[in-house]
């Protein structure tokens, strides 16, 4: 009979035979997979499958040596009735540039015979679906505007970048929206829009929405990704019933926010809306929405003139239109507040430009019953009889290119102040100034970190004051 200490200790060494075989296997693999894989076959799916899971979720970056952004990367997308083109039309015509600026207006109905020929002015026309199975009836309008989205993108048009959706009553600073837009990553799931400028309509409505009056942009991989399941999207969100907030929603499942621009605005306002346009933010004027609702923006001219005249200022620069900028004359202690292409302010008082930034509430609320607070924005409230803070009016006149790297603008008295000379900084009264000329340069504002600087050149005896802008220097206080 065998020992049985023996067989024990045969057992022992065979398992422990069994156990090295084992791991040297197991070596012997993972040594294979790595290194002969990641020599042979690099895009192995099989042996890498956690790489493959990484890289799956990993948005591509622009490629090296993209080229710059331009106009000819964004498409728009313009919601329009037949009814309302009628008389719309000039504020399109406005800011559009044929065989230039791309992009389709949708309209609800066929144009009618006294609108064809279709004018070569205006962008190309659609008419727009019908959502008549996607949507009540009572919501048709709504859902029809959502789905431009949709019907813009499936237009195919080559090279698109970005896809900026409006409505016809609007006003778009094409060139200013290819700068900003030219800050964004193209290649991500990019959503840009602004908000309201009342409260109560972003309470109402949502804060992370953009307001699409206004206008808002999907960059191309968002909107490719968007119209996979748009219609089904927007059939989930049919209780929402506003237009802007279903395409939030539809946004959000995708897990993008919305990237708010300063520069873009639904002008929830009514009324005489200088006070706000003599004050705009530190950000490049983009849009200008309820052309239609709010007064004309310059004295003497309707609507359509005063789109057309603040245009000329756009098509000299579009770069500085309504930026800010504040300068101050120490002999006669006044400060001067001009908002470029559009209007300039004459204060008898030395006022810090901390309060000169706040727009004058010439305006109304959009919502009549909303108690205050009612703007997303700091206000003063207009001090018609207080001859120190109520400002002298000044509107554009003329603006060119006066060949010498300069700018001329000339604003003139919109109407007598009717105060009396302010007492409080040596009664300097500013009655006799009949017009203010502002000379700027020629090249493009950049950079909108800081607000540039001014001097005031000229405060003689004649009725003209002139101003020149300047690069302000390392430190300098404004005021």
């Amino acid at each position: 009979m065998k020992n049985p200490k023996l067989r024990f200790s045969a057992l022992n060494c065979l398992k422990c035979l069994i156990k090295t075989l084992a791991i040297s296997g197991a070596f012997l693999y993972f040594s294979y997979v790595i290194f002969f894989t990641q020599s042979y076959f690099p895009a192995s799916e099989f042996y890498s499958p956690v790489q493959h899971i990484f890289a799956a979720t990993q948005t591509t970056p622009p490629p090296h040596g993209d080229s710059p952004t331009n106009i000819s990367h964004l498409v728009f997308g313009l919601v329009g009735s037949l009814k309302g083109w009628r008389h719309r039309k000039a504020y399109i015509e406005s800011w559009w540039r044929p065989n230039v600026t791309r992009g389709y207006l949708y309209l609800d109905t066929a144009p009618t015979e006294e609108l064809l020929p279709w004018s070569a002015a205006s962008p190309q026309f659609r008419v727009s679906d019908d959502i008549s199975k996607i949507a009540p009836k009572e919501l048709l309008r709504h859902i029809r505007i959502v789905h431009t989205i949709l019907e813009v993108y499936r237009e195919g048009d080559h090279g698109v970048r970005w896809y900026v959706m409006g409505d016809d009553d609007s006003i778009f600073l094409v060139d200013n929206w290819v700068d900003v837009l030219a800050k964004y990553d193209h290649t991500k799931y990019i959503y840009i829009g602004g908000h309201s400028e009342m409260i109560q309509s972003n309470v109402k409505l949502s804060f992370d929405q953009g307001f699409g009056g206004a206008g808002f942009a999907f960059s191309y991989p968002l909107a490719s990704a968007i119209a996979k399941d748009f219609e089904g999207c927007i059939k989930r969100y049919l209780y929402l019933k506003y237009a802007d907030l279903i395409t939030q929603y539809c946004v959000d499942e995708l897990g993008v926010s919305l990237s708010a621009e300063r520069g873009i605005h639904q002008m929830d306002l009514r009324g005489d809306i200088s006070g706000f346009l003599s004050s705009h933010p530190q950000a490049p004027l983009m849009s200008l929405h309820h052309f239609d609702i709010v007064d004309p923006i310059f004295p003497s001219m309707n609507r359509f003139q005063s789109t057309n005249h603040l245009m000329k200022s756009a098509k000299v620069d579009q770069s500085r239109l309504l930026q800010q900028t504040i300068c101050y004359h120490k002999p006669t202690n006044w400060s001067i507040s001009v908002s470029w292409g559009y209007s300039a302010h004459i204060y008898e008082m030395v006022i810090p430009k901390a309060i000169l930034k706040r727009p004058l509430e010439t305006f109304k609320s959009w919502h009549k019953l909303w108690k205050a607070p009612l703007y997303m924005f700091n206000t003063r409230w207009p001090p018609y009889k207080d001859p120190c803070r109520s400002p002298h009016v000044f509107f554009m006149e003329s603006i060119e290119n006066s060949g010498r790297n300069q700018i001329v603008a000339t604003y003139v008295r919109s109407a007598p102040r009717g105060c009396r000379t302010c007492s409080f900084s040596g009664n300097h009264s500013a009655d006799y100034i009949s017009k203010v000329r502002v000379l700027s340069p020629t090249t493009k504002l950049i950079r909108m970190d800081r607000s540039e600087c001014c001097d005031i050149i000229q405060v003689g005896d004649n009725s003209t004051v002139e101003v020149k802008y300047r690069t302000c220097m390392d430190d300098e206080l404004l005021g």
